[in-house]
């Protein structure tokens, strides 16, 4: 009949909406973001600020890329991100492909080859 419509159609597109819907939740539930510090530069001098104006989450990660004969990751506090100064006891990563799951809060980065943070080898994240 003319003007007569399926209603397979109607409920195959009410099911498309459905799932969807349903993948957009799990991914702000589930999603994650997979940063790579400094882009297509990787984690090296002059890095600091490329955080600012990302809009990063808990769950994200921190993907650092670098030469690991050359630099590697602390993870340090905010009075040693302003000084450039890596405590003994802080977490250092040394792989040149090290991933970082960030937890909330504010985390702070640098690199403590001698002059490295010095010269830009730093970041400070905030998640929301």
């Amino acid at each position: 009949m003319p003007g007569r419509r399926s209603m397979s159609g109607s409920t195959g597109a009410v099911v498309l909406v459905l799932m969807l819907a349903l993948c957009g939740a799990t991914t702000l539930v589930c999603g994650e973001t997979d940063w790579t510090v400094g882009d297509g530069k990787g984690w090296t001098f002059g890095v600091a600020g490329w955080e600012n104006g990302k809009a990063f989450s808990a769950g994200d990660v921190l993907v650092f890329k670098y030469d690991p004969n050359a630099h590697n990751v602390v993870e340090v506090d905010e009075a040693d991100y302003n000084s450039c100064t890596a405590a003994a006891d802080a977490k250092t990563y040394t792989s040149g492909n090290d991933k970082i799951t960030l937890s909330g809060g504010k985390t702070f980065y640098i690199c403590s080859f001698p002059g490295h943070c010095e010269n830009g080898m730093k970041i400070a994240v905030t998640t929301r």
